[in-house]
């Protein structure tokens, strides 16, 4: 398995992680928690918003979950924040769909990741490449990224 530039800056940070491959075909983030075996709510996506001041907001919530985009703007202090079109997120990121990571971006994002991470010991998500995702534990990911812990998810009805 080849190192991505997520897994060199934790190598480099000296924290520890585990890596996982699960092949190149981009699936949704509940089949790549099937492939890897795992529950839903241990793997996290990540996700890129604008708001309408133009600030870029990076959002980690699991994988079966969706964005409450209202819980977003309120947890960053914006007014509102929507999705960043797909075509915007390599040159803004380094990084393509299904493959971003909140490590080793272009730039340092404020990063919100859904409280329900403070449950898990470990949390998986991509390691900045297709296919490949790693684990830590999120208190480990603030050395690298600024994050933050909010309920940024939609309430199942």
């Amino acid at each position: 398995m080849e190192k991505t530039n997520a897994m060199r800056i934790l190598d480099q940070k000296k924290i520890s992680y585990k890596e996982y491959y699960y092949g190149e075909l981009p699936i949704s983030g509940v089949e790549v928690a099937e492939k890897l075996n795992q529950d839903e709510e241990h793997v996290y996506k990540t996700l890129v918003t604008v708001s309408k001041s133009k600030n870029y907001y990076v959002f980690m919530i699991p994988v079966a979950e969706e964005l409450d985009l209202k819980k977003c703007a309120k947890a960053v202090g914006e007014k509102s924040v929507e999705m960043i079109p797909q075509k915007e997120l390599l040159p803004l990121t380094g990084y393509v769909h299904g493959g971003c990571s909140p490590i080793g971006m272009k730039k340092s994002f404020k990063t919100i990741i859904n409280d329900t991470a403070l449950n898990q010991d470990t949390i998986i998500f991509s390691a900045g490449k297709v296919g490949y995702q790693v684990e830590l534990n999120s208190k480990d990911l603030e050395q690298i990224v600024r994050l933050e812990y909010y309920d940024v998810i939609k309430n199942s009805a």
